[in-house]
């Protein structure tokens, strides 16, 4: 089992920038496929990228490639999310999770392990 542990959300102008953190807990870590989810008012929770478990491979939606970067530090335990120019349609509350298989996958109810989220607010 794994827990997850998300930082780094907050307010910021259109254009800006904001590192997402999720640390886990565990010795295990890098057994884990991990992705970034996100979830506005209303709307269903969507993946937003996804790095596998040595992370040669990363999975992007479309509406954030090119601004959007995940990365892990296995001997940190931790998962990125750089967002640069930020829109304020990525408002949502941004969740990292982490999936016992040995693919990358698109869906939320293949990850296992849920953190509690942090807010990412972008005000135009």
């Amino acid at each position: 089992q794994v827990q997850l542990v998300e930082s780094g959300g907050g307010l910021v102008q259109a254009g800006g920038s904001l590192r997402l953190s999720c640390a886990a807990s565990g010795r295990t870590f890098s057994t884990y496929v991990m992705g970034w989810f996100r979830q506005a008012p209303g709307k269903e929770r969507d993946i937003v990228a996804g790095i596998s478990r040595g992370g040669g491979t990363t999975y992007y939606v479309g509406s954030v490639k090119g601004r959007f970067t995940i990365s892990r530090d296995n001997a940190k335990n931790t998962v990125y999310l750089q967002m640069n120019s930020l829109e304020p349609e990525d408002t949502a509350v941004y969740y990292c999770a982490a999936d016992q298989g040995q693919r990358v996958g698109v869906r939320a109810s293949k990850y296992n392990y849920w953190g509690q989220g942090t807010q990412v607010t972008v005000a135009s």
